[in-house]
């Protein structure tokens, strides 16, 4: 009321303010996307959050073939299909004092190009520069200081390249940690005669200690988190493990989910993992891609450029079959059978297909399987993610200007004060949202959930209002068990004349 209550001369006062009309309908969660990780060692940067707006703005400000930059191209690609407008915010970390960088190198050897042929160096899975050579006898420093122009060429790439003792081609990663090993090299090209030899990258060692990031994230809503380490890296999924059940608190209501890439051939050393995290871990979980040569963290990147828009657009939908463009396909014998998916699902490892030789995800699962609970309440993010929808709603409809500080009256109370609240309003308002996330089905059976809420004014402290609601989160078809019969048709019997 614009004018005061107290007020007796003549006046006309119009108080303007925004109602918001919608009702009791449930809003989806919107989406945000984190990315931990470092920058460039050649780069000066703050460890301060950067929302990020493009990955050529996240290279020019941590250097182009960090792992930030690297996670940002899966996560903003060039062509636009990515995370869309989904708010994408980077937290950096520096490397560890004790840090090292991992090396590798190429050698050429041969003497005689039988054909000139393009080559093409991977490192990561991101192709440098093309180098040719020539066909007739060949030097083979010439052909090293070419492979070096060809990595530097693309300031993509993860190593930089330098000329060392003629002919071999040293490579450097940009980054230190542990989680630099996850590079591989190789050449792309027809066998005309020069062969090359790898030293693959496996001296880095010491990740960066992520908690400062950690810290950065406060009271953002951060619905995903890519981890930029390697699969193994325990010290960090422990630091995640730890953050992300904190957020699920009581005071806090922000769960969040945490994506690592895993790319190893099988999915052996994913399951010791998770075997090991499945009592308490229901925050960490993989996105896989096996035996691809993509550095593990663009795998998660991508996966969560994925997810996030799912989550984003229809959240009680599942990510099976969502495709992975831009990461690299391991070869055909290396997906799983069907045992061996089902296996890893139950010991908390995410599980990937190929489609028309894309990477596909299939199960998209937490560590989270403890013994004795079945099914586990946080296995699937997908049903996470729907978990995440009632807090976010509830949090809306309590936060909302009627119930801050509104008097506080027993349901069979009368009052004149449209300000005043009783349980009942409270009850209405949770069954509104149940009905309304019933509709999107995030929710199955409201009636029952309906039915089994209640809202009482607390018997030893007229302030509080204690709400129930036990409700029932949907399936998502991830089986279908068809049983198909069959027989011969023998004709029909002829008739008697």
């Amino acid at each position: 009321m614009g004018v005061s209550a107290t007020a007796v001369a003549r006046v006309i006062g119009i108080d303007t303010a925004f109602r918001n009309l919608r009702g009791s309908a449930a809003v989806r969660l919107p989406q945000r996307v984190a990315v931990i990780g470092q920058g460039a060692e050649s780069v000066t940067y703050a460890t301060t959050p950067f929302v990020a707006t493009s990955s050529s703005a996240v290279g020019a400000e941590f250097g182009f073939g960090s792992p930030l930059h690297l996670a940002a191209l899966m996560l903003q690609p060039a062509n636009g299909d990515g995370l869309g407008d989904i708010p994408l915010t980077l937290y950096p970390v520096q490397a560890d004092g004790s840090g090292v960088q991992s090396l590798g190198d190429i050698t050429p050897s041969g003497t005689t190009q039988s054909a000139t042929a393009e080559y093409t160096v991977l490192i990561g899975g991101i192709p440098s520069a093309k180098f040719v050579i020539a066909a007739g006898t060949v030097v083979l420093n010439d052909i090293g200081e070419a492979i070096t122009a060809a990595i530097n060429g693309n300031v993509n790439m993860p190593m930089i390249a330098a000329d060392a003792v003629p002919p071999v081609s040293d490579l450097t990663a940009k980054w230190k940690g542990a989680a630099t090993n996850d590079l591989t090299v190789s050449i792309t090209g027809p066998a005309n005669g020069i062969t090359f030899a790898f030293t693959q990258p496996a001296t880095g060692a010491v990740n960066p200690d992520i908690q400062a990031a950690l810290d950065n994230i406060t009271n953002i809503w951060e619905t995903l988190i890519v981890n930029c380490m390697e699969h193994d890296d325990t010290t960090t999924l422990d630091l995640l493990e730890t953050f992300g059940l904190g957020r699920w608190g009581t005071l806090v209501k922000k769960p969040v989910i945490a994506l690592t890439g895993y790319t190893e051939s099988t999915t052996a050393a994913g399951i010791v993992v998770g075997e090991a995290r499945k009592a308490t871990d229901q925050i960490n979980g993989y996105i896989t891609a096996l035996g691809s040569v993509t550095l593990p963290l663009q795998v998660a990147a991508r996966g969560a450029a994925r997810i996030a828009r799912q989550a984003n657009d229809n959240p009680p939908v599942g990510y099976a079959t969502q495709l992975l463009e831009g990461v690299s396909a391991g070869a055909e014998s290396l997906q799983l059978s069907y045992a061996d998916s089902d296996a890893s699902v139950k010991a908390g490892v995410s599980t990937s297909k190929l489609i028309g030789g894309v990477v596909a995800l299939e199960d998209t699962v937490t560590f989270y399987h403890p013994d004795g609970e079945d099914p586990p309440a946080y296995r699937y993010v997908v049903q996470i993610v729907k978990v995440m929808q009632i807090i976010f709603n509830l949090d809306l409809i309590f936060n909302a200007d009627g119930w801050a500080a509104a008097p506080l009256i027993p349901d069979d109370q009368a009052t004149t004060n449209s300000a005043a609240r009783q349980p009942k309003a409270a009850k209405a308002a949770v069954n509104g949202m149940i009905d309304d996330l019933a509709l999107a089905a995030i929710l199955s059976d409201p009636e029952t959930a309906k039915a089994l809420t209640t809202a009482v004014i607390d018997s030893g402290n007229p302030n509080r209002l204690n709400v129930e609601l036990t409700v029932q989160i949907s399936g998502n078809t991830g089986i279908i068990s068809i049983d198909l019969n069959f027989g011969f048709f023998f004709g029909t019997a002829a008739l008697a004349a």
